[in-house]
């Protein structure tokens, strides 16, 4: 059975290796049309698009963002959660909270399809490149399949990792 400093250097040594492979590999951004939405508190924002847009929605004591780069962004906060959603070059994420969880969705490039459920208190991050696919229910082991693909959850105290 690996030793918890092995998980922890196998977790951190992913997510190095996921982040700059997909930024790395992601189209660059700056022809891509910029969705942001932000709703601190009881509010929502909506940015629609054919090739941008993003939604977030927070109720009182919570806040949401999300932000479509060239792709769609989707951010929900619940009570006293926080949501994060970002997308870009043809990703898909989504960020739905509650009970003082904090999930964060990030998907690059296309193909890529990140959903994020916080349900109960901890954090949680997925990340996915090119063609993959990162499910976080916030109950089970997340999934990572497809492309490189990363995610780490504090409220199952579990995480995967696909090399694509």
């Amino acid at each position: 059975m690996p030793s918890i400093r092995n998980r922890v250097i196998a977790v951190c040594f992913g997510v190095g290796v996921t982040s700059s492979l997909a930024v790395l590999g992601a189209p660059s951004a700056g022809a891509a049309p910029v969705a942001p939405c932000q709703a601190p508190g009881a509010s929502s924002s909506s940015v629609p698009g054919d090739d941008s847009s993003c939604s977030a929605t927070s109720v009182g004591g919570s806040a949401a963002a999300a932000y479509g780069l060239g792709a769609d962004a989707t951010a929900d906060a619940g009570p006293q959660s926080l949501a994060l959603a970002i997308a870009q070059g043809g990703g898909v994420a989504a960020s739905e909270s509650q009970n003082l969880s904090g999930p964060a969705a990030i998907a690059v490039g296309p193909g890529a399809v990140v959903s994020a459920e916080g349900v109960r208190p901890g954090l949680s991050i997925g990340i996915a490149g090119p063609g993959a696919t990162v499910a976080i229910d916030g109950v089970t082991r997340p999934t990572c399949s497809g492309g490189f693909g990363f995610a780490g959850d504090f409220q199952t105290l579990q995480g995967c990792l696909s090399m694509g």
